[in-house]
């Protein structure tokens, strides 16, 4: 696995889109994928190529289709080298903690007359 190649494909906001997107359902055609995407069918080719070539999406041929697929390998074995070497209890209470602070209306306190 190379570890550069994923982190430069990670790094495009519109290619983690697409790894999103086939989170939520695999095996997605490329019009599928175009589909309600404000990018031409060119550019989401294109980041489907860098995808694959870090190995974070393969494709088969179904037919006259070709569907994509997420491979969530390169991820994992990112999240092992980089995250787990951290301390993940601490590391699930500082997210807990601050998805809790961006959710919670601040208190408001009341005037004294």
């Amino acid at each position: 696995m190379n570890d550069d190649a994923v982190f430069r494909a990670l790094a495009d906001a519109s290619r983690r889109l697409l790894l999103d997107r086939l989170h939520r359902q695999n095996g997605q055609t490329l019009s599928d994928l175009c589909d309600g995407l404000d990018m031409t069918r060119q550019a989401v080719t294109k980041h489907l190529t860098i995808l694959e070539a870090a190995n974070l999406v393969s494709s088969r041929k179904e037919g006259r289709e070709k569907l994509h697929f997420i491979n969530p390998v390169p991820i994992n074995a990112i999240a092992e080298r980089w995250i787990a070497k951290f301390e993940q209890q601490r590391l699930t209470a500082l997210s807990a903690l601050k998805e809790h602070l961006e959710t919670t209306p601040p208190s408001r306190k009341k005037k004294k007359d």
